[in-house]
């Protein structure tokens, strides 16, 4: 007999091996044309959102600089998808991992996060409302975040300030998009939170061709990158948009902003649902209405592809009762 043909396995090691590569899907049912709209499946990585991606790069830049030993513990402050992803990246690495959130963030994040391993500690609001997080929530979470590590001397991933954040999707992100279209991309369209995705693909897909187009959604009344004094601090995007300009946050990759209310992302999260069979959050709504209006607004070529990011997973914000809030 001859030998064996010898069978060729795909199996991952882990579950970091699934972060990223996620589909890019057209949304041909919600949105007919001009143009098309290309949504990138961010949804599909295995903490439910695209921080996976910024999560798993952080804590191994980290790790190969030294500032992260083995065994070393780890905090964070987070809005839920965030720690989501540092829990996947610490769990399979090795790192007691503590996050501190608002209880403006939906429970649903810190149950995610602690059945991955970590310690959600739920701060109270300052100011916002039970799925609504301003900035004085989110800056409450990163004050009790800041003393916990002065007292276990952690490891802060401070993602609003990490440089690997941006890099992260400036080596990955960026380049499945630019690959999955062929180069036919004509335009970006993102919300911000840390602004790690939005300038990560956006300076890659510039560095490919400068005439590719990068415009930010901002929530009504919180506009501070199109420069417009708030009259809404409190908005769903829950993550993004908290009424300051973001510290990794630069114009030179920005054509332009593009504004959503808070009814409008919630009628197009709806929409993805029920015309496309996907379900995600209130973020990935804002992002794809405001695609819709750009691919409407005259601004590009009739037979443009516009791309833009389903954020995260619609189960991350189905109500609760009250006394789980």
């Amino acid at each position: 007999m001859g030998q064996a043909c010898e069978k060729q396995t795909d199996v991952r090691a882990s579950a970091l091996e699934l972060i990223g590569n996620t589909p890019l899907v057209a949304l041909d049912r919600l949105y007919t044309g001009p143009g098309r709209l290309l949504a990138k499946c961010e949804f599909m990585n295995p903490g439910g959102s695209i921080k996976d991606r910024a999560s798993y790069h952080m804590i191994q830049k980290a790790r190969l600089r030294g500032e992260l030993k083995p065994g070393d513990l780890v905090i964070e402050a987070t809005s839920g998808n965030q720690g989501c992803g540092l829990a996947v990246a610490c769990s399979v690495l090795g790192h007691p991992l503590t996050l501190t959130m608002s209880k403006g963030n939906t429970v649903q994040r810190a149950i995610h996060m602690e059945a991955l391993g970590a310690k959600c500690i739920r701060v109270p609001q300052v100011e916002g409302t039970y799925g609504n997080v301003t900035n004085a929530d989110l800056m409450a979470a990163k004050d009790k975040a800041i003393s916990m590590q002065k007292e276990t001397g952690a490891f802060f991933v401070k993602q609003f300030l990490n440089e690997d954040n941006i890099e992260a999707h400036y080596t990955s992100t960026g380049p499945e998009i630019w690959h999955q279209t062929a180069g036919r991309v004509n335009a970006f369209v993102t919300a911000v939170g840390t602004s790690g995705t939005f300038m990560g693909v956006s300076k890659f897909l510039k560095k490919q061709n400068p005439k590719i187009q990068c415009y930010v959604v901002e929530p009504d009344g919180c506009e501070p990158i199109k420069g417009k004094p708030i009259t809404k601090a409190s908005n769903t995007l829950q993550g993004s948009s908290y009424g300051v300009v973001p510290d990794l946050f630069k114009y030179d990759v920005m054509n332009d902003t593009i504004t959503v209310t808070d009814e409008e992302a919630e009628e197009y999260m709806h929409l993805i649902g029920k015309k496309e069979g996907l379900y995600v959050g209130y973020t990935s709504g804002a992002n794809v209405c405001a695609a819709v209006k750009l691919l409407k607004s005259g601004k590009l070529p009739k037979n443009a592809w516009v791309v833009t990011i389903l954020f995260d997973t619609g189960l991350k914000y189905t109500p609760v009762p009250e006394s789980l809030m």
